[in-house]
């Protein structure tokens, strides 16, 4: 470290004010009374360049379900960045192995293909949809995230309800024709999709779902709706499982909830945090992607410099090999749920209007009286409140971005939650 710079939280944040637009890495950034800047993980918790811990439930955005600096992860990727960093144009062995037990474990996977993030995951599978049915439109839902691509970007963060079927923008900059190519449905509602689907199936390529949006569960029976509706207009099924791909079970929520896709986008736990995503799904769709077809009307184009990077497919088989250790996700789901329970116990005793909201080890604590089954749920919920108590827990200590979903790893346990229950009744008195 240069030892003429200032690194202290505050230092570094005067630096990063002149460096980067608001002091943000993407989409986050902190408020100013609440900075802090990381300098090492390790299991549960973070520790910031000031040496203050704090207990994290961001983990890498879900990738770290193992927590930090887990030993088998850190061991895998160092001997193969002691083999090789990075190649790119030939196949590698480790990202055919992992190719190999990705097509193995995930239900709809005949193939993979690579990829480097969730959003270029979810991208190629609309690319390949498209291509294959020969149609330009794909169906999504309100307040679905999908990355960050234009395509992605309609009414994810919608100001106002009631914008099917074409959606909002959600940011500047974005092309008209990403615009009139995307529909938007409400979430977990099969009649108003049905009836979408068959007054645009001649156009429609897919419907892409988050089968746990966001913090929403999917109704029991709204995915199987979605593949019959599919299925019935010639439409193909697409999971954005980047979230709950080896999360919600082992091989994803198609695991979980008994429904197969055509094709699945998968991040962050497939990855282990590194820069690896894929595209799961059939044989017939992804071998368009073959770059032997190149030149052929229907041939979609795939390529990216870390596409099947070797240390972040070496770091996803020593992850993979952990979770799939019987009883390692039950373990942590039932972890969760009970760690839930007791938030709610808190928040109870201080008589707010909250709920612990979570699917397995996905969790959030809601300004609501009920569990959400929509976006409009969502928006109806006090989210001013929400972030006020977010807030007052990261000044004591949690690592919970305000107003967003976080996450439990393998790595939380009693004495986290009992450090949790304590900060977030401390928080409760201040939002009372």
């Amino acid at each position: 470290m240069d030892a003429k710079l200032d690194w202290t939280n505050a230092g570094l944040f005067e630096l990063a004010e002149r460096v980067l637009p608001g002091a943000g890495l993407g989409g986050y950034a902190l408020p100013e009374d609440i900075r802090f800047v990381f300098a090492s993980g390790q299991g549960a918790r973070l520790r910031d360049v000031e040496g203050r811990s704090y207990i994290d439930y961001v983990g890498g955005a879900g990738a770290l379900i193992l927590g930090h600096s887990h030993p088998a992860i850190v061991a895998a990727a160092q001997e193969q960045t002691a083999r090789g960093l990075h190649m790119f144009g030939t196949l590698n062995d480790v990202a055919i192995h992992l190719a190999a037990r990705l097509v193995e474990d995930i239900p709809c996977a005949e193939k993979i293909v690579y990829a480097t993030t969730g959003s270029e995951a979810t991208a190629y599978a609309m690319r390949m949809a498209r291509a294959f049915t020969g149609r330009d439109l794909v169906l999504k839902f309100e307040g679905a995230y999908h990355g960050n691509h234009d395509y992605a970007l309609t009414s994810t963060f919608p100001q106002a309800l009631g914008n099917d079927p074409h959606g909002q923008d959600d940011t500047a900059g974005r092309p008209a024709g990403t615009r009139t190519t995307m529909l938007v449905a409400p979430y977990n509602d099969a009649a108003a999709v049905e009836r979408l689907v068959k007054q645009r199936r001649k156009k429609l390529a897919a419907i892409i779902v988050e089968p746990v949006q966001r913090i929403i569960p999917a109704k029991p029976e709204f995915l199987h709706d979605l593949r019959r509706i599919c299925d019935e207009n010639g439409v193909l099924l697409i999971f954005d499982e980047v979230v709950t791909g080896f999360r919600l079970a082992y091989g994803g929520a198609q695991v979980h909830y008994g429904v197969t896709p055509d094709l699945a986008s998968f991040g962050k736990v497939v990855g282990a945090g590194g820069p690896l995503s894929c595209v799961a799904g059939r044989a017939d769709i992804l071998d368009l992607c073959d770059p032997r077809r190149k030149g052929e009307p229907n041939y979609v184009y795939l390529n990216g410099t870390l596409h099947g990077n070797p240390v972040a497919a070496a770091a996803t088989l020593a992850l993979l090999d952990e979770l799939a250790r019987p009883g390692t996700l039950d373990r942590l789901n039932a972890f969760a749920d009970s760690a839930c329970a007791e938030c709610q116990k808190v928040l109870d005793r201080h008589g707010l209007p909250a709920i612990v909201q979570n699917s397995g080890s996905l969790w959030q604590i809601l300004f609501m009286r009920k569990p959400p089954r929509s976006q409009a749920d969502m928006m109806a919920g006090d989210s001013a409140a929400m972030r006020r108590l977010d807030s007052e827990c990261m000044k004591r200590g949690i690592y919970a971005l305000p107003g967003v979903r976080r996450f439990f790893s393998t790595a939380h346990g009693e004495a986290e939650l009992e450090v949790t229950l304590k900060i977030l009744d401390a928080a409760c008195r201040d939002v009372d």
